[in-house]
């Protein structure tokens, strides 16, 4: 089950009274269960009209927790039923009529080779796996203006590839600044925690160099793997501890 927050950023504040939700709270919300989801990937979907999120007189996307779901139906359809649009669209529409109808499935995923390519199977262009926003998307993505995303730059909180567009991890860490703004801490103030961050990623890549320097590539390749893990278990453990000094625990 998705969890969809009650509220959204806006303009470096929250969300209305209403519940909606900017794109890049959806896209948190999303990537707990679907890692590999983008902000083109939800805006692919808006296009084919799986999904019909309001407009706030600038421009900007609002989605209700209801969209937030039919998203996650759309997406967990695609990857657990290998379902093209058309038909996923058919399904949701039938089900909002109230008929009665049964999941169809067009038998397993298919492979790189297999004479079909994925993206064209699944009624969409093939996406890269390392997902990339540029600045505009991120802007629009966090509900945030130059002069924020300048602040934070300086602070170190975010940082432009080499080629000057960001990771999603960026979408993620800029939505988090904006909903704590909501409480009064400010961008100056996260410095500390950045600082932590990166220490701690100094002592995973301590580490994990061995292995990206070994001679043998699937030691090269396990790397990542092993690095991917030392990095959920340290975030795992800041949060106990934030929890433990703050006599609280986190449902």
């Amino acid at each position: 089950m998705l969890q969809t927050p009650s509220g959204g950023a806006g303009s470096g504040t929250a969300a209305t009274d209403s519940g909606l939700m900017s794109i890049g709270v959806v896209l948190n919300a999303l990537r707990a269960e679907f890692p590999e989801v983008t902000i083109s990937k939800i805006r692919f979907l808006e296009s084919e009209g799986l999904v019909e999120p309001r407009r706030t007189p600038s421009g900007y996307r609002k989605f209700s927790a209801h969209d937030v779901e039919r998203l996650g139906h759309v997406l967990r359809m695609q990857r657990d039923h290998y379902l093209p649009l058309k038909v996923i669209r058919e399904h949701l529409e039938a089900l909002e009529r109230g008929e009665p109808v049964r999941l169809p499935s067009v038998g397993r995923q298919r492979d790189a080779g297999d004479g079909e390519p994925l993206g064209d199977f699944l009624g969409e262009p093939e996406a890269p796996t390392a997902a990339r926003v540029g600045r505009a998307e991120l802007l629009a993505a966090a509900e945030i203006d130059e002069r924020d995303l300048a602040e934070w730059e300086s602070y170190g909180l975010i940082a432009p590839l080499a080629d000057g567009v960001y990771d999603a991890e960026a979408v993620t860490v800029a939505t988090l600044v904006v909903e704590l703004g909501r409480f009064g801490i400010e961008p100056r103030h996260l410095r500390a925690m950045k600082a932590a961050a990166e220490r701690d990623a100094g002592l995973v890549d301590q580490v994990v160099a061995p292995l990206r320097r070994h001679r043998n590539p699937q030691t090269r390749a396990h790397a990542e793997a092993r690095t991917k893990e030392l990095a959920g278990l340290t975030v795992k453990l800041h949060a106990a501890l934030v929890q433990t000094a703050l006599g609280v625990r986190l449902p």
